[in-house]
């Protein structure tokens, strides 16, 4: 074989190689742990009206000094609904958890009419009808949920629907809450 043909076949082969061990690797990774620039950080200062009364609620100043979950949640979001019995499971099996929802680019009828139709598990929901506290939170895409520490910080960050094993495996611990 002569070196020219030796390289135009190595070539091809050696990137198609290296392809294949970055799909490889690619789908190792869990998809839902997109690292967060916020976790560590405080909470963005995020005042926005409170769902049912319309009454402005600054979310820091409200949950001061305990530990709480948000989840960013809409009516119109296919993954909220398969979500929504985790939450709705989770706060029946742990009523002291500090659940907040943040309804998210929704509107505020919709939203009500499906807390109703599939059971509110929230404390309260924030609406956020133009999405500016999520670009402030790093929203990708809802649902998503936050565990916030008792100073305020964000713990954790996990994309896409919460299901029982997630919430055990990575939420109970930070919150300090048994199974």
């Amino acid at each position: 074989m002569q070196p020219k043909h030796a390289l135009l076949v190595a070539v091809p082969l050696l990137l198609f190689i290296l392809l294949l061990l970055l799909m490889v690797f690619g789908l190792q990774q869990d998809p839902r742990t997109i690292p967060s620039v916020l976790i560590g950080k405080p909470l963005p200062a995020i005042t926005l009206p409170e769902l049912r009364s319309g009454k402005a609620v600054t979310l820091n100043q409200r949950m001061e000094g305990q530990a709480w979950m948000l989840n960013v949640w809409a009516s119109w979001c296919l993954a909220c609904r398969e979500e929504h019995p985790v939450l709705v499971a989770i706060g029946q099996q742990h009523p002291e958890l500090a659940l907040i929802g943040l309804n998210y680019k929704d509107q505020r009828e919709d939203a009500l009419a499906w807390l109703k139709k599939f059971h509110d598990p929230y404390r309260f929901s924030l609406a956020d009808i133009e999405g500016r506290a999520g670009i402030e939170l790093g929203v990708y895409g809802v649902p998503e949920t936050y565990v916030i520490d008792a100073k305020g910080k964000i713990a954790y960050k996990h994309i896409g629907p919460l299901s029982i094993r997630d919430f055990r495996h990575y939420i109970l611990p930070l919150l300090g809450l048994t199974p």
